[in-house]
């Protein structure tokens, strides 16, 4: 089987902790094989199980029943954990770079990401939003044309605009977008998910869905003929619902994913709900791209107190969708 790709993240955050753990309990959770890249010193800074250095991807699946594999980049400078600077950032970065141009190869059949620090990562130049979109770019995939969706056990979500100001998102939401976001997020869970015929909900932006116009105008000119749109295309898609109901469980049994306007109109809900196992997944690539749905807790690396459940999450949803993906390659 070919194995899966886990890029560390900021060593000194706690991607190398959930990444050992994770694979300390890949037989209760019937994990498949897959190897760390980054620098090895980060995962034995915090913890003392057996690690297999590699530096052929032949030699992963003879070293995971008994150690993790660690391909190794470029030395990441003096790790301490909870202690981010540029050494770790660069590392992360190129340990980034070496997944993604596995995961593009075919060396490796998924690509998961471990957390990284954008304030770190803008530090030494990097100028993308976050990792999705320096992954899609990699791939020649346009932002339209890629989607951050977030899905735990019983809701996924989609932020059709992500790491922007609040301020900016009225003027980003156009009819065009809004029907690319909803299109790739049908082929994504075809694709991804095995759902032959999805459903999708789309928030409203205002409150109340904008009361007909009596509280923002987005909802009858953008969401509205958007959806119009979509459902003349065939797409099985309702809204835009008032953002306050739709997250209960009774509303969740209707629709497969959330199409939502903003960041946190998409992520609150969704942490409330799986903040322990929910999972950032990018639709729209020709890989299967995965992370934790959580960010580096420089302020819990090195105590042995991170929770791997995301990261097991992330491991074994991109084994899922790799699998749906080589079963009908045609969609």
């Amino acid at each position: 089987m070919t194995p899966l790709a886990v890029s560390m993240g900021d060593p000194a955050g706690i991607g190398p902790e959930v990444i050992a753990k994770a694979w300390a309990g890949r037989e209760a959770a019937e994990l498949p094989p897959f190897f760390a890249v980054g620098d090895a010193r980060a995962i034995t800074r915090v913890w003392d199980g057996p690690v297999a250095p590699i530096t052929d991807l032949r030699e992963v699946a003879d070293a995971f029943g008994s150690a993790l594999p660690v391909l190794t980049v470029e030395d990441g400078g003096e790790i301490v954990p909870g202690q981010p600077d540029a050494d770790g950032a660069r590392c992360a970065l190129h340990s980034l770079e070496l997944a993604v141009g596995l995961a593009r190869s075919g060396a490796a059949a998924a690509l998961v990401t471990g957390p990284v620090s954008k304030a770190q990562l803008y530090g030494i130049g990097f100028n993308h939003p976050g990792q999705t979109e320096f992954v899609a770019e990699r791939f020649g995939v346009s932002r339209d044309n890629s989607v951050m969706m977030l899905a735990g056990p019983s809701l996924r979500v989609v932020p059709m605009t992500t790491h922007v100001p609040l301020a900016q998102v009225s003027s980003l939401l156009t009819i065009d977008m809004v029907a690319a976001k909803a299109r790739a997020t049908v082929r994504g869970l075809r694709r991804n998910f095995g759902i032959a015929e999805p459903r999708l909900a789309v928030a409203g932006f205002n409150p109340h869905a904008g009361e007909s116009g009596a509280l923002g105008r987005e909802e009858i000119e953008v969401l509205e003929p958007a959806v119009a749109l979509l459902r003349e295309e065939g797409i099985d898609i309702t809204g835009p619902f008032a953002a306050d109901t739709m997250f209960h469980q009774r509303a969740r049994a209707q629709y497969d994913a959330a199409l939502c306007c903003y960041h946190d109109q998409a992520l609150i809900p969704l942490k409330a709900l799986h903040f322990d196992d929910g999972v950032n997944i990018t639709l729209g690539l020709p890989v299967v791209r995965t992370s934790p749905d959580h960010g580096t807790a420089f302020g819990l690396a090195g105590q042995d107190r991170a929770e791997p459940g995301a990261m097991m999450a992330a491991i074994a949803m991109a084994a899922s969708a790799a699998a749906h993906r080589a079963a009908c390659p045609h969609l």
